[in-house]
């Protein structure tokens, strides 16, 4: 093998190792590394402030002693729709028992939101996180998802996906004080 072709092939190994080691690290990090951040049961919740329809703010340290049905939804989102109604219903039970409801929307219009929470009479405090600063600091995907956080401002489960009324009373259950 004359060396131009030793040459040659050095390089091309060289860059073939440099490669499959870009790949592997992309995929270790990206399994990896976004495990390390998911907020989950166990967790403290994080302290947010939101303004809600009426402009009152919200922060979730406000309701300490309190459950927190913590919802994250969108308009556009079907079973986020579905679900809305059952969680009114639930929140006028539950409310004097000491859990409270927070309806955050991801990014939507004021008109959009406020619209949406006319149409199905929601009395519980609805709040648009408009920078999605809310939705990166609890790492939510798909919608809708919903954290049920305990008194003591733990995160007791999170759901992902759609919920039955009967589904939402048992976790309503969960976070009573």
């Amino acid at each position: 093998m004359s060396d131009r072709k030793k040459r040659r092939l050095i390089m091309r190994v060289s860059i073939l190792a440099v490669l499959i080691a870009a790949v592997v690290y992309t995929l270790y990090s990206t399994l990896a590394g976004d495990e390390r951040y998911l907020v989950k049961a166990g967790d403290h919740a994080p302290d947010f402030a939101l303004t809600d329809l009426n402009g009152e703010t919200h922060r979730l340290s406000d309701y300490e002693g309190q459950g927190v049905f913590l919802n994250f939804w969108g308009t556009w989102c079907k079973p986020c729709e579905k679900e809305m109604p059952y969680m009114e219903n639930q929140y006028d039970v539950f409310k004097d028992q000491g859990v409270q409801t927070i309806a955050v929307n991801v990014g939507e219009s004021d008109y959009q939101v406020r619209n949406f929470a006319e149409q199905y009479n929601l009395s519980f405090p609805v709040v648009i996180d408009t920078q999605k600063d809310v939705q990166n600091a609890y790492t939510i995907g798909p919608l809708p998802t919903t954290l049920l956080i305990n008194p003591e401002g733990e995160i007791v489960k999170v759901i992902t996906g759609e919920m039955s009324e009967e589904d939402i009373v048992s976790y309503m259950d969960m976070i009573k004080p």
